[in-house]
């Protein structure tokens, strides 16, 4: 199965704001982020069925892109910050020092009541196999940086250590292949 992922545009928070779960609203640029989006995704249509991020970043420009009725589910939000939710990375060491060894090892520490990256990977890696079950050939998703890169290690595009090093830009657009799963 063919899968296209649709990162979200800027949102309407300052540059290293930390805003994983928090559902915030997308940024001013919108409308011209998401026309240049929609310009590129032509050359990947059609699908046979497309899903989104519940959050608002992900449904509104899966609507913009003619999609208004993906199908949401929750696995496909980006990964939980806890306690860091729309805190400024720059400020987090003075108040977290945690966030130090977490840069460390974000390969297996939880933010602080939060998720780790298995955790995120976990559950897209989830969604990814339930959706390789159904007859679909070509599904696009919109979602967020961390689910996409997710995907790219579950296609074996990049390794995990890898993965924060390979956000896809904002409107950006990835595609990866995967095997069909048995029943």
């Amino acid at each position: 199965m063919k899968i296209t992922f649709v990162r979200h545009t800027r949102v309407a928070l300052p540059q290293g704001t930390c805003y994983g779960w928090s559902d915030v609203p997308v940024a001013d640029s919108f409308e011209a982020e998401a026309k240049q989006t929609l310009q590129n995704l032509k050359a990947h249509e059609p699908f046979d069925a497309v899903f989104s991020s519940p959050l608002q970043r992900a449904r509104q420009l899966a609507a913009f892109c003619g999609f208004p009725d993906a199908m949401l589910d929750e696995r496909l939000k980006e990964m939980n910050m806890g306690e860091w939710e729309l805190q400024r990375y720059d400020d987090l060491p003075a108040r977290d020092p945690y966030i130090l060894e977490w840069y460390e090892n974000y390969l297996t520490l939880p933010t602080p009541k939060g998720e780790s990256f298995p955790q995120l990977y976990a559950r897209v890696t989830n969604f990814l196999e339930e959706v390789a079950r159904r007859p679909y050939n070509h599904i696009a998703i919109f979602a967020h940086g961390g689910v996409l890169a997710c995907a790219a290690v579950y296609a074996r595009a990049i390794s995990p250590a890898e993965a924060f090093a390979h956000i896809t830009p904002f409107g950006g657009i990835e595609t990866i292949d995967i095997p069909p799963q048995r029943q």
